[in-house]
């Protein structure tokens, strides 16, 4: 399994977002004990749904300019974007079956 990749920086991120129907965006910093946690679950993720959707990652201490844009205050924060919007944001640590309902309701 591969793990999920890094976006490296906002220009990146708004390119991804133009780009993807889909898109899953874990918010996440090395310091964050949760964050470590869901890292092996969202590498499934993006593993499981490779055909199917981007699943990366966004270091949040690297890109503080996309967590103020988004409200983003606690981690981790898994954000589903259906074309370029938000459609839903999981806040905290959660079990890998809750991001994949998550997930397949944007799929359909």
């Amino acid at each position: 399994m591969m793990p999920a990749d890094y976006i490296q920086n906002e220009a990146e991120f708004d390119a991804l977002l133009s780009a993807e129907s889909v898109l899953v965006v874990d918010c996440t910093a090395t310091w964050c004990g949760p964050c470590k946690m869901i890292a092996p679950l969202i590498d499934q993720l993006a593993d499981d749904y490779s055909d199917r959707a981007k699943v990366l990652k966004l270091d949040l201490d690297a890109n503080k300019e996309v967590a103020k844009r988004y409200g983003i205050r606690s981690i981790p924060a898994v954000m589903f974007f259906q074309q370029g919007e938000v459609a839903e944001t999981i806040v905290g640590a959660k079990k890998y079956d809750d991001y994949a309902a998550a997930l397949d309701k944007y799929l359909s």
